[in-house]
Order: C-alpha cells, then sequence, then structure tokens
C-alpha cells in the first residue's frame, strides 16, 4: 500500500454451517476497538440455519455485508471469493466458529502501517473447546522454530490485499492445507510478523472443516502436505508435486494420523487411529513412523494422560523461549522457502528495501 492509497479494512468470514458459534464470532468481530471496517460475510450455501442468522445480523449492522452462494463452493473457493467480494486493501480473515480479542485488528493494523515492509501478520492463540473452555494456551515456542508449519492460526492473520492478489490467492491443488501454502508463497514477496500474544481463540469442535470433511479425501490432502514440504526442503520447489500423488489406496504419511488425531484429541475425543495407521501409514524404520506409533497409540488408550502430557510439554517449551519472544512484541516468521541465497527482491517482494 502507497503512502497515497487511502486505508481501507474488510474482514472476511467464509460461513458454512457453522452453528451454535456463530454469533459469537460475529459478536467478536463487531465488538472490535478499531470499529471503521467492512464486514464481509459469504454465506457457503449453508443447510443448518446459519442463514437465518447471518440475515439477522446483517440488518442490524450496517458494517455487514453478506453474500449468499447458491452452491457450496468449498474451502478453498469460498476463501477466494469473500476476498473478490470486499473492497479493502487491508484483509482480515475470520473463520465463524472462532473468537477473536477485542484489540485483534488494531493491533495487527498498527504493526502494517509502521512496517510498510510487511505483508501479513498473524498472532498467538488459545485453544477452546466446543463449549469455549480453554484446552491450552499460545504456543510460543513456535515462533522460534524454523518450520513450514505456521505459529498462527489461519483465522487470526490480517494481510496486505496487494500481495494476496500477486501470489495469486488461495490454491486448489492445496486443499485443507491452503493456508499454510498461502503463507509460503507470500513470505517469499512480503515479511510475515507475529505478535506473540494469543488475541485469537482457535475452537476444537465436529464442525471444523477438517473433522467434518471426508475423511479419506482429508488425509490425501494432508500427505500432499508432507510431500510437498519434503520436496520444497529439498530442491525449492514443490509445483510438480501438487500435479499427482498417491492412490485412494496408497500408503500415506505417518505424520498425517498425528495431524488429525490431534484434532480429535483436544476436541475431548478419543483418536481411534491406531489400526488405521497400520493399514493405511507408509512406516518405516525412521523416527516420524516411531512417534505416530506411539502417539496414536496413546490417544487410542489414554486420551486424556496424553492431552496432559502435551500441555507441560507445550509449557516448558513456552518458559525456554520466552525470553527470546517479549509477550506481545511482533516478530518476524520467516519459513525455509527455499534455497539458501534467494533473493526476494527478484521475485517481486513489496517493501522499501525493494524499491
Amino acid at each position: 500500500m502507497t503512502a497515497n492509497q487511502e486505508e481501507v479494512i474488510s474482514v472476511v468470514m467464509p460461513v458454512h454451517n457453522a452453528l451454535p458459534y456463530l454469533d459469537q464470532a460475529i459478536e467478536s468481530i463487531l465488538n472490535q476497538s478499531l470499529s471503521d471496517f467492512e464486514f464481509v460475510i459469504l454465506d457457503d450455501a449453508s443447510t443448518d440455519g446459519s442463514t437465518g442468522r447471518l440475515l439477522e445480523w446483517a440488518a442490524k449492522d450496517p458494517r455487514i455485508k453478506l453474500v449468499r452462494s447458491a452452491r457450496n463452493l468449498g474451502v478453498v473457493a469460498s476463501s477466494n471469493r469473500v476476498v473478490e467480494e470486499a473492497s479493502g486493501n487491508i484483509i482480515a480473515r475470520m473463520d465463524a466458529d472462532d473468537v477473536v480479542h477485542p484489540h485483534r485488528l488494531e493491533r495487527q493494523v498498527a504493526v502494517l502501517r509502521e512496517h510498510p515492509e510487511v505483508g501479513l501478520v498473524g498472532t498467538l492463540s488459545d485453544t477452546i473447546d466446543a463449549k469455549g473452555r480453554m484446552l491450552r494456551g499460545p504456543e510460543i515456542w513456535r515462533v522460534t522454530r524454523r518450520s513450514f508449519q505456521a505459529p498462527f492460526p489461519h483465522g487470526s492473520i490480517t494481510y496486505r490485499r496487494e500481495l494476496f492478489e500477486r501470489v495469486g490467492g488461495y490454491r486448489a491443488a492445496c486443499e485443507y492445507w491452503e493456508d499454510q501454502d498461502l503463507y509460503l508463497r507470500m513470505a517469499r514477496m512480503g515479511r510475515i510478523m507475529v505478535i506473540c500474544e494469543a488475541l485469537y481463540q482457535v475452537r476444537h469442535s465436529p464442525t471444523s472443516t477438517r473433522v467434518a470433511s471426508d475423511q479419506r479425501r482429508v488425509e490425501l490432502a494432508v500427505d500432499l502436505m508432507y510431500r510437498s514440504m519434503s520436496q520444497l526442503n529439498a530442491s525449492g520447489s514443490f509445483e510438480h508435486v501438487l500435479g499427482g500423488g498417491p492412490g485412494v489406496n496408497s500408503r500415506i504419511d505417518p505424520r498425517v494420523f498425528i495431524s488429525l488425531g490431534s484434532l480429535a484429541l483436544w476436541s475431548g475425543k478419543k483418536p481411534h487411529l491406531f489400526r488405521r495407521l497400520l493399514s493405511r501409514g507408509r512406516l518405516r524404520a525412521n523416527a516420524p513412523s516411531a512417534a505416530a506409533l506411539v502417539w496414536t497409540a496413546w490417544a487410542s488408550l489414554s486420551p486424556v494422560t496424553l492431552r496432559t502430557f502435551l500441555k507441560l510439554l507445550m509449557r516448558s517449551r513456552n518458559r525456554f523461549v520466552t525470553t527470546m519472544t517479549p509477550e506481545g512484541d511482533p516478530i518476524a516468521w520467516e519459513p525455509p522457502t527455499g534455497p539458501a541465497g534467494t533473493d526476494r527482491c527478484q521475485q517481486g517482494a513489496i517493501g522499501p528495501d525493494c524499491a
């Protein structure tokens, strides 16, 4: 955003069958300390009564722009469509079953105003259950870990529309990990910052997209994510991996079962994935396979003790990095996006350093 552009903020939220959490999500946005924004909500052909609730909200607050899709577009197409319907040059994402802190927008927009080279700002998050009860606090340690996995949730991001459009938005080939793919492409053209404070609450519930979708389809998608990240680490690109993958009955990365099992675990359920890992997992004599075997077996036998162990592990990791990441201060997140020495400016990066 150049100096002569007027700043317009749009909050965007796709909705598909988001009851009973929809009201709380909308209220948390409308009650932001920074109140000058438009709230674009896309009703992606909901069938659970969400449409009626959205019509009521749109009638109550003029900031809400309700867009309705006659057919279900799905997670990727709806995420792109809701941005297309927005008029802002600063876009804040929101997920329909989550909750945000009252100062979220104010804090994130301030970072974008103060740092013109920054293209996207995320925040740390708390995790809550279906009833809004706290499950675990922010995982500060993830900010300092050099990983392809972002330390912030998708719904917490606020970014410059210019950068989003330059990288091409979300890609259908990366369904169920379209957010991670977007961040990696954005990181090559602009800086990504993280506010080290929980300004967002992620809800683990049965309505979560990965939980509510076809299990086999989600497993294949997450396997593609792991294969793509391995290729990116090796060669600096994973585009050719997106064109194909294992068949429906092929063996998949064992880490898939930890990733998907975590959703059930923190939702208060018992993940029954050990046998599925044995039948579907690409098991080898290596650390990922051993970790998946232990995790899925433990989760099946005693999910309560596994949750307790993971909480203790997170707290110890957080204590170790607290002095490196002062709470509330934004710091840069730099994923391994390619071979060493890649020049951002040659790839069309934004920012005064690339003028």
